[in-house]
């Protein structure tokens, strides 16, 4: 079984290479700094909320909303790809993809499971 996972968490790893370059992940306090780049953020998951109303999924880093630095966004016709996502608030994580601004806050739209990796 821990074959299999690090068998699974090295070819996800593998995917955030091409995404963001070469460059090291970054903490969510700095993901502001990145709005348009493909990269990593790297830290502990705050929160994790679903929203009943929209079918939208948050995975807060950096505090809870409204105080939180990063978020990542799973809507509505990508949850079926992330189930039990709840269980990873509290636990260090890595997000891939392109940060982008929404109300002010960077975030990363989640639409594959490699783009989410639990440490």
């Amino acid at each position: 079984m821990k074959r299999l996972v690090a068998l699974l968490l090295a070819l996800a790893l593998s995917t955030f290479a091409p995404l963001a370059g070469a460059a090291d992940p970054i903490p969510p306090a700095e993901a502001s700094q990145h709005i348009g780049d493909a990269i990593v953020v790297e830290g502990v998951v705050s929160q994790v909320h679903y929203d009943k109303k929209s079918g939208v999924t948050f995975i807060n880093m950096g505090g809870s909303y409204p105080n939180h630095t990063f978020t990542a966004v799973i809507f509505q016709d990508y949850s079926a790809s992330f189930p039990g996502v709840e269980a990873i608030e509290g636990k260090r994580i890595s997000i891939a993809g392109t940060v982008e601004l929404y109300r002010s806050k960077p975030q990363i739209v989640l639409r594959q499971t490699s783009q989410l990796v639990v440490e």
